[in-house]
């Protein structure tokens, strides 16, 4: 999967014929820096080589979804992540074009990100619904769960007139409870909004906002950089955690096959790999 991202990389490098000698050595060193299988999850042990295998077995095997799925990606990202994302899922499924994928390069703040997963929804699935979307499932790569959850907000609805109706949510390495990194000097708002303890945050944890109406399934890797893994769930919740011990821990997380192998057995209604409820962080990491 990372050498489908390198390849979606290539289409915008202006000296395409040089990128193998660049970015190749890069995949195989990164691959190789977040090779580690320890520690071992025991409500999500499902290895490397396991999840090749379940995904190519997916691939040979599509199955017909409930409902449209949004995959949105995260604050940087220009769509490589998203695209990926969603590409690996259309690959395992019937109907390719109920994947849609959504970056938020050119927003600059939450209102924005959530009012661009709406327009962009409604152009592809029109809901006769005067406040809500039609019904979907939305897998989310970092900074998109907190987008999701906003644009399912009821306080986003009420000042927006349509809110985002979800099924279910799936997250990867999300900063329901900030991130570590947010806490740097910046000026985007969105950075800001991050911040451990941010007034936006706990807008969306407000009871009766509408996280109640879902269920969300969350994922991390360990040695999280960026946002720390302890802050991957809303509180009184627990993520999935995956070993992973290399620094780009969540840099590449949305093309980690352990999480996608087990979400997409979720979105086909299949037993998933993980079990609930998930397991507590390890106590050295």
């Amino acid at each position: 999967m990372l050498y489908a991202l390198l390849v979606r990389l290539d289409r915008h490098v202006t000296f395409r014929r040089h990128w193998r000698a660049t970015l190749l050595p890069l995949a195989l060193l990164l691959l190789q820096g977040c090779s580690s299988e320890r520690p071992l999850n025991p409500t999500f042990s499902l290895t490397r080589s396991e999840a090749r295998a379940a995904l190519e077995q997916m691939r040979e095997e599509p199955k017909s979804l409930a409902r449209p799925v949004l995959v949105l990606g995260g604050i940087h990202d220009p769509g490589l992540i998203a695209s990926n994302i969603a590409d690996v899922i259309r690959d395992r499924v019937h109907d390719r074009q109920c994947i849609i994928d959504v970056s938020f390069f050119e927003t600059g703040t939450f209102d924005k990100c959530a009012r661009k997963v709406i327009q962009t929804l409604e152009k592809h699935y029109p809901s006769d619904e005067p406040l809500n979307t039609i019904e979907v499932d939305v897998v989310a790569f970092s900074m998109g769960g907190l987008v999701a959850r906003h644009a399912a907000s009821n306080d986003f609805g009420a000042r927006n007139g349509r809110r985002l109706r979800i099924a279910r949510l799936f997250t990867i390495s999300a900063p329901h409870q900030g991130a570590d990194i947010a806490q740097l000097p910046t000026f985007d708002d969105r950075i800001k909004d991050m911040r451990p303890g941010a007034p936006f945050l706990s807008e969306l944890d407000a009871p009766g906002n509408g996280d109640a109406e879902y269920p969300l399934f969350a994922y991390v890797r360990l040695h999280d950089g960026v946002i720390g893994e302890e802050h991957a769930a809303p509180p009184g919740m627990a993520a999935w955690w995956v070993p992973c011990g290399f620094t780009l821990s969540h840099t590449l997380a949305g093309n980690d096959l352990r999480i996608l192998a087990d979400i997409l057995r979720r979105l086909r209604y299949e037993e998933p790999y993980s079990i609930e409820p998930p397991a507590p962080l390890p106590e050295d990491e």
